[in-house]
């Protein structure tokens, strides 16, 4: 009886240990995983980079516009370009700022054929190129709806410093948290400075007129 009990007992025990080692497997693995993923900076990291300038803003794409055909960033050389990231189901903020967009560049009239405006979502998930299509036609005509890859849209949210994060708020929803900024760039594509959200036309003006100038 008593050995029947040690046999019992030593089975148990190895049961818990191989939980333990199974347990301890799991969690060594998990955080090898979490370490390999990059590490996302907060938008305030990403506001100081900005501000200050302490490394490049804006870089290459290749992204689907909403007519379906494949655009790159070196396809708007030549242009200024005003490039706003948002979402099609944003409530408030990104169609405001839209709006701005699409008062500065007509109240240039035919210099602002001299600007290129671009649209670039943070929810390829349900901003397909047929969909943008649609939302960019509530603007300007000449605005460009960009979508692609959610690795893609990363890449280019990336390079521009933009903070992005997917919110789910329900059952099958969710918004999108993200920074607000529209991004001015010279002809050749480099960075030239920023308008924080809510920017008027008026104000984006009084910037935009000099660059309009250089050539």
């Amino acid at each position: 009886m008593r050995a029947r009990q040690l046999r019992i007992t030593s089975l148990l025990w190895q049961a818990v240990l191989a939980a333990a080692f199974t347990l301890l497997f799991v969690t060594i693995w998990s955080g090898l995983l979490r370490a390999e993923e990059p590490r996302r900076r907060s938008a305030a990291e990403l506001m100081d980079i900005m501000m200050w300038n302490r490394e490049p803003v804006g870089g290459a794409f290749a992204l689907t516009d909403h007519t379906g055909r494949t655009r790159r960033d070196t396809d708007f050389r030549g242009k200024l370009l005003l490039v706003y990231f948002g979402f099609s189901y944003c409530p408030d903020i990104c169609p405001t700022d839209l709006q701005e967009i699409t008062r500065t560049l007509d109240q240039l009239g035919p210099d602002g054929e001299a600007i290129q405006p671009l649209f670039i979502t943070l929810d390829p998930e349900r901003d397909t190129a047929e969909h943008l299509s649609t939302y960019v036609s509530l603007f300007h005509p000449r605005l460009i709806g960009l979508t692609g890859s959610a690795e893609a849209i990363r890449q280019a949210a990336d390079a521009y410093k933009v903070f992005y994060d997917k919110v789910e708020t329900g059952k099958d929803d969710y918004t999108v948290d993200h920074s607000a900024y529209v991004y001015v760039m010279d002809r050749a594509g480099q960075y030239l400075g920023f308008f924080p959200p809510n920017t008027p036309a008026e104000r984006m003006l009084t910037i935009i007129r000099p660059h309009l100038q250089a050539k």
